[in-house]
C-alpha cells in the first residue's frame, strides 16, 4: 500500500473506531466461559498493571522502540488468555480497563517508533482495541485516551479533520469526568487539532477550557493516562498551539514554563521540548538561543528510540544549513546528523 492509500484507509479506520464498543461483551463472557478456562482474579489485574507503569516509565525516559516488543509478548502470551478466562463480573471490568491501558501503551510505542506504514497500522489497531476494551470496561477515561490516540495519529498523518472529529468524542467523553487533568488532556488535544485545521477561533476556545482545568487539583484515579497529564505537559503542548497560530511569544513563554517553572521529568519528553524551543528561537530570529538551545536537545538525545526526536534533528540538519559559516552550527548539524 502507497502511502496515499494509507493516510485514505487509515483516517477512515480511525472514525470506525467510533462504533466498535460493545458495552455488553463482559457480561456474555462472564455467563458463557468454560469451565476449563483459566481463572483470573485481583492478582492478575495488579499484574497487568505493575508492566504497564514499568513498561510505560522505560519508554517514556528512552523511546517508545526500547521495548515495545516486550509489550507486545506480555499483551500476547499473558494478557490474551486471562481476557478469555473466568472471572467476575467486577474483576472483568477491572481486567478489561487493565488490559486497555496495556493495549494502548503498545498502540504509543509502535507510534512513536517510526513511521513506516506496518508501525502506524500496528498503533492504529491497538488503539482501536484499547478504545473497545475501556468502552466494554465502562470506563470513559480510558476509552477517551484512546481516541485521544487515534487523534494525535490522525494529526502526524496529515488528516486534520478527522483529527478534529476524533478530539471532538475525547471532550465529549471528558464532560462525563470529575478530573481537571483529563479535561485538560482532550481539550488541549482538540485545539491542537483545530489549529492545524487552521480554526483559530475553535483552538483559542478550547485552549482556553484546557488552561482553567490544568490550573484546578488534580483529582480522579491517580494512576490513569490523563494522570500523567502535567502542568508541564500542558505547556508544552500550548506552546506549540501557539507557535502554529503564529504567537511566538506566547509560545517561548510556554516552553520555558514547560522546562524550566514545571519541569519535565522524563529525558525523551524533555529532548522533543527543547528541540521545539530552539525551532522558536530561531523563527523569532535569535540564532545564537537557538544554537545553545539545540544543543542542550542533542545532550538530552542521546540513546532515545524516537520518532519524534529523529524528527527534531532531521528538521535541525535543514535548518542548520543557514549558518554554512558558523563553526559552533557545523558541529551541531554532524551531531544531530549521526543521531537522525
Amino acid at each position: 500500500m502507497d502511502r496515499r492509500k494509507f493516510l485514505t484507509a487509515s483516517s477512515g479506520y480511525a472514525l470506525a473506531a467510533l462504533g466498535l464498543p460493545d458495552p455488553a461483551s463482559i457480561t456474555r463472557r462472564v455467563n458463557s466461559t468454560s469451565a476449563a478456562a483459566v481463572r483470573v482474579g485481583r492478582g492478575e489485574v495488579a499484574a497487568i498493571n505493575i508492566m504497564v507503569k514499568s513498561l510505560g516509565d522505560s519508554a517514556s525516559e528512552l523511546g517508545g522502540g526500547h521495548a515495545r516488543h516486550l509489550a507486545v509478548r506480555y499483551l500476547t502470551e499473558d494478557v490474551a488468555p486471562w481476557l478469555n478466562g473466568t472471572y467476575t463480573e467486577a474483576t472483568g471490568k477491572e481486567l478489561f480497563a487493565a488490559a486497555s491501558q496495556l493495549t494502548h501503551l503498545a498502540g504509543w510505542m509502535a507510534q512513536d517508533e517510526g513511521d513506516t506504514l506496518e508501525l502506524q497500522g500496528l498503533a492504529q489497531g491497538y488503539y482501536a482495541h484499547a478504545y473497545r476494551l475501556a468502552d466494554e470496561a465502562g470506563d470513559p477515561e480510558l476509552a477517551a485516551t484512546a481516541l485521544r490516540g487515534l487523534a494525535v495519529q490522525c494529526l502526524d498523518l496529515g488528516c486534520h479533520a478527522e483529527a478534529v472529529q476524533l478530539s471532538e468524542e475525547c471532550v465529549a467523553y471528558g464532560r462525563r469526568l470529575d478530573n481537571p487533568r483529563a479535561v485538560a488532556y482532550y481539550n488541549a488535544t482538540l485545539a491542537n487539532a483545530a489549529a492545524q485545521d487552521d480554526d483559530r477561533h475553535l483552538a483559542l476556545r478550547h485552549l482556553a477550557v484546557a488552561e482553567t482545568a490544568i490550573a484546578m487539583p488534580p483529582a480522579g484515579r491517580s494512576d490513569s493516562w490523563a494522570a500523567h497529564y502535567s502542568p508541564g505537559r500542558w505547556a508544552h503542548e500550548t506552546g506549540m498551539i501557539h507557535n502554529r497560530l503564529g504567537d511566538l511569544t506566547a509560545a517561548e513563554e510556554h516552553l520555558r514554563l514547560a522546562l524550566v517553572i514545571h519541569g519535565l521529568d522524563r529525558r525523551r519528553t524533555r529532548a522533543i521540548v527543547t528541540a521545539d524551543l530552539a525551532g522558536v528561537l530561531l523563527r523569532q530570529g535569535n540564532a545564537d538561543g537557538a544554537l545553545s538551545t539545540w544543543s542542550d536537545f542533542l545532550d538530552y538525545a542521546e540513546g532515545i528510540r524516537s520518532i519524534k526526536v529523529r524528527a527534531a534533528a532531521q528538521d535541525m540538519c535543514v535548518r542548520l544549513r543557514h549558518f554554512p559559516s558558523v563553526p559552533k552550527a557545523e558541529e551541531l548539524r554532524v551531531r544531530a546528523a549521526a543521531l537522525a
